[in-house]
């Protein structure tokens, strides 16, 4: 079993190996003891792994209460929250109790919220099934729901006390999903590792993830290290975020979120090279790697339409907005420009007259 160890406000390992959620319930115990565990899945993982965990968290001893929300992005809502919310207090927990997050990243984001928020906050662990969540958003604390003007607009940061990645859920995963999750990887090839972006321009293979899983969370476990708030050097996870958020509103979260990731940086290569923000064309690289990874490099939105979309965006300060520009495969950084440009650079990455 390959363990990462996140260190922030809560230290927790991240535990990598096939066939972990029939174990589940052990693992757990050894950092909390019995107790109730609201267990938050939807409906296309509760028929996969639902009565697997349960079975598990009961056998070490755990009292397992479980609640199934409908899967997709349109759940993740005030309205689900507060359902998610009555059922915690209904089911009597306390702060002696936990929450536990079966799925992929909606039901992460948003079971993680409702413990951050239920008694201000009760423990939670992260049970990944799908490769956006192993790699991405069930590590860093991060939780939060969408609001009608745009995605995670409310939420909060809380970490988990464990997270526990069976690879062998990836196994299941629709190709659509998978491939979700290879642009979150090779975001981070992108910011940090040339090899890793290699690797996912080579074309990686779904029965041998335990590596890829654990280099990904790696690099976001140290970002995280360094700024847990997000108010630095984390902010280069946001690559390619910005106009992928846009994409993603634009199309009312019918296009996944790592196709819209997918999209944004591809944007942010195009923009950089071609507005002098970098002397490196990234472009023709990342175009293969997407193209490996099934993945889009485009999308039926202009500029205009993705720059309102973006103006929504968690990174505006007043009328400056941070962007994450890369200068050479494996290397980022912060660019901060005023709001009334950012058309014009979404334009250039689009390869719009503008």
């Amino acid at each position: 079993m390959k363990t990462v160890t996140v260190q922030a406000s809560k230290t927790y390992d991240i535990q990598i190996e096939r066939g972990l959620l029939s174990k589940c319930g052990g693992l757990i115990a050894q950092v909390h003891p019995r107790c109730v565990a609201a267990v938050i899945t939807d409906d296309n993982v509760d028929k996969l792994y639902g009565a697997r965990v349960c079975a598990s968290l009961e056998n070490a001893g755990f009292s397992p209460k479980k609640m199934v929300i409908p899967h997709g992005e349109q759940s993740k809502t005030l309205n689900t929250l507060g359902s998610i919310l009555n059922f915690l207090a209904d089911n009597s927990l306390t702060k002696a109790d936990l929450v536990v997050a079966l799925g992929g990243g909606v039901v992460g984001d948003i079971a993680g919220f409702a413990a951050a928020v239920y008694l201000r906050e009760i423990p939670f662990v992260q049970l990944p099934t799908t490769l956006m969540a192993a790699v991405d958003s069930s590590v860093g604390g991060k939780t939060a729901v969408d609001l009608p003007a745009g995605k995670n607009l409310a939420g909060a940061f809380c970490q988990p006390i464990l997270t526990v990645c069976d690879t062998a859920a990836l196994d299941t995963l629709p190709d659509q999903y998978f491939a979700d999750g290879c642009a979150e990887g090779l975001k981070y090839g992108m910011i940090a590792d040339p090899a890793l972006f290699e690797a996912f321009r080579e074309g990686i293979h779904r029965r041998d993830m335990d590596d890829i899983v654990a280099q990904c969370v790696q690099i976001k476990a140290e970002l995280v290290r360094q700024d847990e708030r997000d108010q630095g050097a984390r902010q280069l996870l946001n690559f390619g975020h910005t106009v992928g958020h846009a994409v993603e509103r634009c199309s009312g979260y019918t296009m996944p979120h790592g196709h819209g990731v997918a999209v944004g940086m591809t944007v942010m290569c195009r923009a950089a090279y071609a507005l002098g923000f970098s002397h490196h064309n990234c472009t023709p690289a990342l175009l293969e790697a997407l193209d490996a990874c099934h993945l889009p490099s485009s999308c039926s939105y202009s500029a205009s339409q993705l720059a309102q979309a973006a103006l929504r965006d968690k990174k505006r300060r007043g009328d400056q907005i941070t962007l994450i520009l890369p200068e050479t495969i494996g290397q980022c950084r912060r660019e901060t420009l005023p709001t009334d440009q950012l058309e014009r650079l979404i334009a250039a990455g689009l390869g719009e007259e503008h």
